[in-house]
């Protein structure tokens, strides 16, 4: 396959909101790859390099400038392997040689193809093509329910792999792809929840209901002796975190997948702010003060039994049972089992009480929906919160002169197109929030005009808000009443930012 019938098939992606248009291209290509070639087509129409980072950045692409090839005659298996050789180019001398293979790559590409290479390589790749559509596009090519390349990209974590899987095996090799312990399994992820009333009339009397922290994510894997940590989105970072490897390698099992999260608390047991638990999921060296103390809530996995398809009580009991002595019950998730509505309220004044920010509200009788955001479990807090992409800001006057202050906040596009603006604001910036935006900013940086620089959108803020309200001022049709700035969120990414959806849902009449 040529590369530039990935780069058209982007282009067209790009060009349309219909999101059956969308899947029908994608589609289409994916039919017509070579097996070898499905990985990194998939991977680049995905926004990012089969090889993941591969030392290129702003600066050593910039230094390319190399006139365009006249005529396509790139393959796919070309610049792959030229992107294989730029991720293993390393020590004395590297720098020269990726400039070299850069100006190989760049020379033998066409105008487009240039531009498509660009913005893959410095992540501003936004053609529209996100997992949810990737997903049901991997499906119709291959002639496979939608569900089950869902359930196997979300038990292997790996969307190319998966594809590659669908398209050469089908349905049965599909349901060959379980739990493997020691690969991590893409989350189950919370739906909001209007009030604790409205989650326990929608979810009836067999939940449970747990305490929601202000920390972290994490999964953890142990086989043996051997305990590894990921975040939310897959990243391992097992070296950072020695307290929770030791504290899960005390427990009575052999194997055991763990859901729950971490966080930093003071000495009174209260939650510390969130940047104190988020400087240990940096460098191994980052923030080793600041000791983390993990919950877990759920058990994918014990002793080579899989959880995964069992109801959400099976997998309390299980938990319950693991974590069974004193000295580790302190590792479970505070909560109450098919509480009273009374009863559930307490549970949420004890979490917010503990200065946590609300409860989750779970059917029992769900199994975990790895990947996906369904109606089975409930976020309830007491003050709406957005997770919005930061599309741009602007420079500040009086007392903020100097300072990146005003953010332009976008909502992830439920049909696979690029974040939809629906405000801005300046509320609830420290100083030193503001100059940590003004530092960090122009990183991201795509293009300025008078008074705004606008960022490739990668950053994540949470806002909290009063509501949304209809306005034709935004392309969305709404915008955020009273929205301030509560925190970033490195541990999230802009395809788990909240969508255009979930903000017209806020609508207030």
């Amino acid at each position: 396959m040529l590369f530039t019938d990935v780069v058209t098939t982007s282009a067209a992606v790009g060009a349309t909101r219909a999101r059956k248009e969308k899947t029908a291209a994608l589609a289409g290509l994916l039919r017509t790859a070579a097996p070898a070639e499905v990985v990194p087509v998939v991977a680049w129409l995905s926004g990012v390099p089969r090889q993941g980072r591969i030392g290129t950045g702003w600066r050593t692409l910039s230094g390319v400038d190399v006139p365009a090839g006249a005529e396509p005659s790139l393959t796919v298996e070309q610049v792959d392997a030229l992107l294989d050789e730029l991720a293993g180019t390393a020590g004395t001398g590297s720098a020269a040689r990726r400039r070299e293979l850069l100006t190989e790559l760049y020379g033998a590409a066409t105008t487009e193809e240039q531009r498509f290479l660009h913005r893959l390589l410095t992540g501003e790749l936004r053609q529209g093509a996100l997992e949810g559509l990737m997903v049901d596009a991997v499906a119709a090519a291959s002639g496979v329910a939608a569900p089950a390349v869902r359930r196997a990209f979300m038990l292997s974590g790996r969307l190319p792999e998966t594809a590659a899987t669908a398209l050469t095996g089908g349905q049965d090799a599909l349901a060959a792809v379980g739990l493997e312990v020691g690969r991590p399994v893409r989350p189950m992820l919370a739906a909001p929840g209007d009030s604790l009333d409205a989650a326990l009339a929608a979810l009836g009397t067999d939940v449970t209901v747990e305490h929601k922290l202000d920390g972290a994510r994490i999964q953890v894997h142990r086989r043996g002796d051997e305990v590894r940590v990921w975040t939310r989105t897959l990243r391992e970072i097992t070296d950072g975190v020695p307290e929770l490897v030791e504290l899960v390698r005390g427990l009575p099992c052999d194997t055991a997948v763990l859901d729950g999260e971490t966080l930093a608390l003071d000495d009174d047991g209260r939650p510390r702010p969130f940047q104190d638990t988020m400087s240990r999921f940096g460098t191994e060296e980052s923030g080793g003060e600041v000791m983390l103390s993990p919950f877990f809530f759920d058990l994918l996995h014990l002793d080579g039994r899989d959880l995964v398809d069992e109801p959400t009580e099976t997998r309390l009991d299980a938990l319950a049972g693991l974590l069974a002595a004193d000295t580790h019950a302190a590792l479970r998730m505070p909560g109450a089992r098919r509480p009273s509505p009374e009863q559930a309220a307490e549970v949420l004044e004890e979490a917010l009480s503990a200065g946590h920010e609300g409860v989750v509200v779970k059917d029992l009788a769900a199994p975990y929906a790895a990947g996906r955001r369904g109606r089975a479990w409930q976020k309830v807090k007491p003050v709406h919160t957005l997770d919005l992409v930061v599309l741009g800001a602007e420079w500040g006057y009086g007392r903020r002169t100097g300072s990146l202050s005003n953010i332009h906040l976008g909502a992830r596009d439920p049909d696979g197109g690029e974040p939809v603006m629906v405000g801005k604001t300046f509320k609830g910036m420290t100083e030193e929030l503001l100059a940590w935006q003004t530092a960090t900013f122009p990183e991201y940086e795509t293009a300025r005009e008078p008074g705004v620089v606008h960022l490739r959108p990668e950053l994540v803020v949470e806002i909290a808000l009063d509501g949304a309200q209809r306005s034709t001022r935004y392309p969305g049709g709404v915008a955020l009443r009273f929205a301030r700035v509560l925190r970033y969120r490195p541990d999230k990414t802009p395809a788990e930012a909240d969508s255009l959806d979930a903000v017209r849902a806020l609508l207030s009449g």
